[in-house]
């Protein structure tokens, strides 16, 4: 299997992702933000095809409770790959690059929301270490797209998990078989 490749959104790729996603909007504010330095929008491809994506929040939270609790903290938002290829390590391979892009930053702490009956991506976020914040759950809001144009934020109730961020250190070199060892 092919690895996914992860890297920050650039204008040229906007088009194969709304293609592969729907949302221009969306993915036209996040490139906004990413160049105002309000956060990254990461790409996932999989040989050469859109496959994923999620954003890096590097703004105050919009909800309260997280902005009470978690101030400074940077959230994974709306992570999504493609249905047809999911199970495949791109949504693995998104946070790791979203975690890494936050350690080199100076971060030391990601959050994310998770709906309550998305059961599936809680289950990868508590394999991949983040665990519950310690406090209720949250009303996050999306935001849907009209027939007409107009947009509306929808209520979602949502969990919390947090992840404290590590340097990861490659493994010491194992010595050959029979080499001497002081």
């Amino acid at each position: 299997m092919t690895e996914p490749q992860v890297r920050p959104a650039r204008s040229a790729n906007l088009e194969s992702f709304v293609a592969a996603f729907g949302t221009g909007w969306y993915f036209a504010d996040r490139l906004r933000r990413q160049r105002q330095r309000r956060g990254v929008l990461l790409l996932a491809w999989l040989d050469s095809h859109p496959a994923g994506h999620v954003y890096v929040w590097l703004e105050t939270a919009e909800e309260p409770p997280i902005r009470q609790h978690l101030s400074e903290v940077a959230l994974l938002t709306h992570l999504e790959v493609r249905p047809e290829l999911r199970n495949r390590g791109i949504g693995r391979a998104l946070v790791a690059a979203a975690e890494e892009y936050l350690f080199g930053s100076g971060h030391h702490r990601v959050a994310l929301a998770v709906r309550t009956d998305n059961t599936a991506a809680a289950h990868l976020y508590r394999r991949l270490d983040y665990r519950d914040w310690g406090h209720d759950e949250v009303t996050c809001y999306a935001l849907t797209v009209l027939p007409d144009g107009s947009f509306r934020d929808e209520p979602e109730r949502c969990h919390v998990l947090v992840k404290d961020l590590v340097p990861v250190t490659p493994a010491p070199p194992v010595p050959p078989i029979g080499a001497a060892r002081y």
